[in-house]
């Protein structure tokens, strides 16, 4: 498979990011791939934040939240899925699938044998990551989970996601600094760089473009039947804890959408409104973290 590899110097002194990088070369299923992830704190922590990102953002995302779980005592892995961040990045459009990422995803949980393992997802993440349990339920301790949706294909996709998916598609090449700058203008200069910096050019950009068009908008899209089963799960079987956070001002995957997803998960609590977020939520991490872990701590009382 080819594939292109994002230069090393594209990663340094990125701002807040002072993480370690680790790759894994032998992903069953995956060969000649490597994976980016990163991993922090106690590696024997009893539980394990498993941070997964969406698109177009990669493991940057979650640095906030990575610092406060690692400084509370706990471990935090992310992992850049194929096409972002670090991670290697196959050139045919055709590569990327629902079963392609889910499957790496799978590999990686057992490559690293994690276990006790707090799902943290948004975008993407939440697309692959609520399907996980299905195969591995016993890995899976605590939820936290904003701004996703479960990829059912058996509900309308909003008009701001299809105008999304549209836009995506009309582009040569997408300016992931101007874009994440647009959606969260707190971000520095500096910030918005280091979302960019896994592509250098739109060669590297595969993933970026095909991902809006793996969402399912039918019942026998590709991902579709497997996340229905999901929802049927997490309503049905699941029994831990879980913590929302939303950004109020996403227009693409908003308050609507996280009611609905809501009413599917057992036992999920008030929200954490973030009025000033829009779509990419986990930028707003220290805040987010420190919720999810008093919310966890009264549930363990």
């Amino acid at each position: 498979m080819e594939a292109l590899r994002t230069p090393d110097e594209r990663f340094e002194d990125l701002p807040g990011y002072a993480f370690e990088p680790r790759y894994l070369n032998d992903l069953p299923g995956f060969p000649g791939l490597r994976m980016h992830y990163l991993d922090e704190g106690p590696s024997d922590a009893e539980h394990v934040f498993l941070c997964l990102h969406g698109q177009p953002t990669w493991a940057y995302l979650y640095r906030d939240m990575i610092r406060a779980f690692a400084t509370a005592g706990h471990r935090a892995v992310a992992p850049d899925l194929f096409g972002f961040g670090r991670s290697d990045k196959p050139v045919d459009d055709g590569v990327y699938t629902f079963d392609f990422h889910r499957q790496a995803l799978l590999a990686f949980l057992d490559r690293l044998d994690l276990a006790g393992v707090t799902l943290v997802l948004h975008d993407w993440g939440g697309l692959l990551g609520l399907t996980l349990p299905i195969d591995r339920p016993l890995l899976f301790r605590r939820l936290i989970i904003s701004n996703t949706a479960f990829a059912t294909g058996d509900q309308p996709l909003t008009p701001g996601f299809l105008a999304w998916r549209d836009w995506v598609a009309s582009q040569d090449e997408i300016a992931v600094d101007r874009l994440m700058g647009r959606a969260c203008p707190q971000l520095s200069e500096a910030e918005r760089a280091a979302y960019a910096a896994p592509f250098p050019d739109r060669r590297y950009q595969a993933g970026v473009r095909r991902f809006p068009a793996m969402v399912p908008d039918r019942p026998d899209a590709p991902g579709a039947e497997l996340s229905r089963r999901a929802r049927q799960w997490w309503k049905q079987e699941w029994t831990g804890p879980a913590f929302m956070a939303i950004g109020m001002q996403d227009h693409i995957l908003g308050p609507p959408v996280m009611a609905a997803v809501r009413a599917s998960i057992h036992g999920c609590g008030e929200p954490l409104e973030i009025a000033d977020a829009g779509h990419f939520v986990p930028e707003w991490g220290e805040e987010i973290a420190a919720g999810a872990l008093a919310a966890f701590a009264s549930w363990e009382q």
